[in-house]
């Protein structure tokens, strides 16, 4: 396999999945600790500074997934099932990371602009536990990764 692409998989992994870690495990117990209308224009600025290159993340991560399956197994009918699993873990991963993009996020951005303080406490519990379920995910995903890897070598 190119070591470009795999590479940039695993860039984009590290990017992402470290983020949520970082985001889920670090940030927010320490964010928890302020006021709601404080802690909502926080999470907004990080996440304005994090989703950018979660977006691009994402396109590495697909783009070289699929590039190393048509490029080393000829397509997806010859590829291992970990592969299969990985891609179909993947694709779940990005949409519920669309779904926070594009729901939750965009209530919490307007109900900071609008100060409503029970929205952003909705949108930030929304946000927290789809972050939580992606990042559960995404370990799985390495996990399946490195095992499906070594375990197809056998």
């Amino acid at each position: 396999m190119p070591v470009i692409a795999i590479s940039a998989h695993l860039l984009g992994v590290i990017v992402w999945v470290g983020g949520m870690f970082f985001a889920y495990m670090a940030a927010r117990p320490v964010l928890g600790q302020l006021d709601t209308a404080l802690r909502a224009r926080l999470w907004v600025g990080l996440f304005q500074q994090f989703f950018p290159w979660v977006w691009a993340a994402v396109a590495l991560i697909l783009g070289s997934g699929i590039y190393m399956v048509f490029n080393t197994f000829d397509g997806f009918a010859h590829a291992p099932i970990f592969v299969h699993a990985m891609m179909g873990l993947g694709i779940l991963m990005m949409a519920l990371f669309a779904y926070v993009f594009f729901a939750p996020y965009r209530r919490l951005k307007r109900a900071v602009a609008a100060g409503d303080e029970p929205l952003a406490a909705k949108a930030m519990g929304q946000i927290r536990m789809l972050m939580l379920v992606n990042l559960i995910l995404g370990i799985v995903v390495v996990l399946v990764a490195m095992s499906g890897a070594f375990l197809a070598t056998d």
